[in-house]
């Protein structure tokens, strides 16, 4: 066998091939260096901090924050903290004029309707009612017991069904009465007011009375000019007049709850009996509904403007559907 044509020719003094002699990581000047010193170097700024300061290297950032958060909280509230889950409801906060007078409030006037009725202020589908009464009401027999402190005024009511009403499939004329008086003696109602109590009475000559009414008797007590099923205060008759279509199908808003939305007409049409005759825009989107907001035609400020445009509902704040004056207690 032939020799290669170029022999390997051996290293003087056997040394091995060339190669880098700075080791970034093993320098000489790392290796005569004690070894604390060597790990100390090794180290990030954020490890060097916790190594020489231990836990106080945590606590004096946590502190910090858990000062800052202090300061934000005592002048700007909890930023946390929902801004929907209450609503400013309560009768302090709420224009109230002492002495109803004898009009008729609560129902839209139709003065200003630029076009057709909103869907949300139409009767949902549902259950049958009697459309046409008598127009006299017969009153139910019954009484409780003061409810609410009432250090102001102490409202009496009676409860009332329109004569030629069928409530059979409502129970009778008793578990309309019971749900007056639950509702009215919640302490989320208008009696979580100090100044204000209710009780029921059987006889004698009532601040109001509180009357399940056919449509058609409505629409003669509350007016039609907006062709909505509506309820009302009528202050001449000194009747709070529900009417019974509403009190069947409740309203769009609250989406089949009709326990909900019938404790939001009780409290709202009391509402006016004692004195809270203006309606209330929604405050805040999203926020829950005033209890004095014309909830039966929706929750939507601009659906209620294209029906009576009052003061703060041209915009398109939309609140949620809520059936009582004080819905969070305090």
């Amino acid at each position: 066998m032939s020799s290669p044509s170029n022999p390997r020719r051996p290293r003087p003094d056997g040394r091995a091939p060339l190669r880098a002699e700075w080791d970034p990581i093993n320098s000489p000047a790392d290796r005569n260096r004690p070894p604390r010193e060597r790990a100390y170097r090794k180290q990030s700024t954020l490890s060097r901090i916790l190594s020489t300061y231990g836990w106080r290297a945590y606590a004096v950032p946590v502190l910090a924050v858990l000062t800052v958060f202090a300061l934000v909280v005592t002048f700007w509230g909890n930023p946390f903290q929902s801004k929907t889950a209450t609503v400013d409801n309560t009768a302090e906060s709420m224009s109230r004029n002492p002495t109803p007078g004898k009009t008729i409030v609560g129902a839209p006037t139709g003065t200003t309707v630029p076009g057709p009725v909103p869907v949300a202020g139409q009767l949902p589908i549902g259950g049958d009612f009697t459309t046409h009464g008598a127009g006299l009401w017969h009153v139910v027999p019954g009484a409780t017991k003061k409810v609410g402190e009432g250090k102001q005024k102490e409202y009496t009511y009676m409860v009332a069904v329109e004569d030629g009403v069928d409530m059979g499939g409502l129970g009778g004329d008793q578990p309309f009465a019971q749900m007056i008086d639950r509702t009215l003696g919640d302490p989320r109602s208008w009696v979580h007011d100090p100044a204000i109590a209710f009780r029921r009475v059987a006889e004698g000559k009532p601040d109001f009375t509180i009357s399940l009414t056919s449509p058609m008797t409505t629409r003669q007590a509350c007016g039609y000019s907006i062709q909505l099923e509506s309820s009302c205060y009528n202050g001449e008759l000194g009747r709070v007049v529900i009417n019974l279509a509403r009190w069947v199908r409740g309203a769009t808003a609250f989406e089949g709850d009709l326990t909900g939305y019938r404790q939001y007409a009780i409290n709202h049409e009391v509402g006016h009996a004692i004195g809270y005759d203006k309606h209330v825009p929604c405050p805040a989107q999203g926020a829950l509904a005033p209890i004095m907001m014309q909830q039966s035609f929706g929750v939507a400020n601009r659906d209620i403007f294209n029906l009576d445009r009052s003061e703060g509902f041209d915009n398109d704040l939309v609140c949620r559907p809520n059936a009582w004056v004080a819905p969070v207690l305090r």
